[in-house]
C-alpha cells in the first residue's frame, strides 16, 4: 500500500501541474471512497491514458454537481431514492462497500481496545454522556484505566453521506436519536464541534486529546487514528474488516428496478459490522455517450485488479453477482461501456 499511496502523491503533483494532457472524466462527491477513487484513477490513467479527475466535497456537494450537470459523475454513499432519482433524471448503482469506525483520541487507549455499543455512541453523541469514565463506558470495559475527562464529539460541517450512514445507525438502533435528530446527510448536532470532509474530522481527532469521531476506515489508518470496537445487533463484539464489512453487505436489497436503492446499517449477520455503507454513483439519464466514459472506468474497476486495490485500502469489492447485476443495469439503460 505504501508504493500505491507514493504513486498516488506523485500522481496529484502531477495533476496539479497540468502536465497531464489527454481525456478527462470529471467527478465530485463523497469523502468516504476518495482513497479508492484516487487509487482507481491513478492505476486507470497509467494503463489508458485516460485521466478522472475526482473532487472529495462531500456526498451533498456530488449530488448538487451532477444534478446541475457541472461533472460527468456524482457520488454520494446517502443512496437516493428511486423518486429522487426520476425527479433529477439520474442513474445510480453501488460501486463498493467500505465501514465506518469511531476514532478516539485517549491518551494510553489503543485500537480495538475500548468497546463502544450503539446505545452508548448515541448518548455521547446526543451529549447526555459527558466523560470517558462514565458507569456506561466503564460497564463495556471494565479492565480498561478511564480518565474523568470531557469527551469532545467531532462531526461533520458539510453535507456527508459519511453523516447520512453514521446517522442511520444510530436512528435505527437508539429511539432517542430517532426522536431528537434523525438522519440525514446533514443534521441538527446537539453538541460537538464541526469538520470539512473525512480528512477534517480525522485531523481534529489526531489532534485534539479525549476526542471521539466517524471517519471511514481507510482515513483512520491513513492517519494512524486510535478506533473502538463496536457490539452489534446480534449482541457480538465485532471489529471492522474486510470481512466484517462484506458479511453486512450480504444483506443489501439490490433491486436494479429501485436503481439499487438500499441500506445496509445495523444488519443482524453475527460477523457483521455495524457501520457500512455501499458508496454509490450517480449520472445523467440524458447524456449515455458521458456516461459510458464513466461506467468504463468503474467497469474497469470491477476487475481483478480494481478489486485487489480496493482490499489494499481496505474496502470490499461487492460480489460478482451483484456486479453482474450493474453491468444488466447499464446495458437496459443504454450505457453499458463500448469496447
Amino acid at each position: 500500500m505504501k508504493n500505491l499511496l507514493k504513486g498516488l502523491i506523485t500522481f496529484g503533483i502531477l495533476w496539479s501541474s497540468g502536465s497531464i494532457a489527454g481525456e478527462t472524466i470529471n467527478g465530485a462527491g463523497a469523502t468516504f471512497p476518495y482513497p479508492l477513487y484516487a487509487a482507481w484513477a491513478y492505476m486507470y490513467y497509467k494503463e489508458t491514458g485516460i485521466k478522472v479527475n475526482y473532487q472529495s466535497i462531500g456526498s451533498g456537494g456530488g449530488v448538487r454537481q451532477i444534478a446541475n450537470r457541472t461533472v460527468d459523475f456524482g457520488a454520494s454513499d446517502d443512496p437516493l431514492p428511486p423518486e429522487k432519482l426520476d425527479k433529477l433524471k439520474l442513474y445510480q448503482w453501488p460501486q463498493v462497500i467500505g465501514g465506518e469506525v469511531l476514532a478516539i483520541n485517549i491518551p494510553g487507549v489503543k485500537s480495538e481496545q475500548m468497546v463502544l455499543d450503539a446505545d452508548t455512541v448515541c448518548h455521547i453523541f446526543l451529549g447526555n454522556i459527558k466523560y470517558w469514565d462514565n458507569p456506561k463506558i466503564k460497564k463495556l470495559n471494565p479492565n480498561l484505566k478511564l480518565p474523568h475527562k470531557k469527551i469532545t464529539v467531532v462531526h461533520r460541517s458539510d453535507g456527508s453521506g459519511t453523516t447520512a450512514v453514521f446517522t442511520h445507525y444510530l436512528d435505527e438502533a437508539c429511539p432517542d436519536w430517532h426522536k431528537k435528530v434523525g438522519f440525514g446527510k446533514a443534521v441538527k448536532w446537539p453538541v460537538g464541534i464541526g469538520a470539512k470532509g473525512n480528512e477534517g474530522v480525522a485531523n481534529y481527532v489526531k489532534r485534539l486529546r479525549y476526542s471521539i469521531g466517524y471517519v471511514e476506515y481507510a482515513y483512520a489508518l491513513q492517519n494512524k487514528l486510535k478506533y473502538t470496537l463496536l457490539v452489534n445487533p446480534a449482541g457480538k463484539v465485532v471489529k471492522p474488516s474486510l470481512e466484517s464489512f462484506s458479511a453486512a453487505g450480504k444483506y443489501g436489497n439490490y433491486d436494479p428496478k429501485k436503481h439499487f436503492y438500499t441500506w445496509i446499517t445495523n444488519t443482524p449477520g453475527p460477523d457483521a459490522w455495524p457501520i457500512v455503507a455501499a458508496t454509490n454513483i450517480l449520472v445523467a439519464r440524458e447524456k449515455p455517450e458521458v456516461a459510458k466514459k464513466v461506467t468504463k472506468f468503474f467497469n474497469w474497476a470491477f476487475s481483478k485488479k480494481g478489486d485487489e486495490i480496493a482490499r489494499q485500502l481496505v474496502y470490499a469489492p461487492l460480489p460478482e453477482e451483484l456486479k453482474k447485476k450493474i453491468r444488466n443495469y447499464w446495458k437496459e439503460h443504454g450505457i453499458y461501456p463500448e469496447d
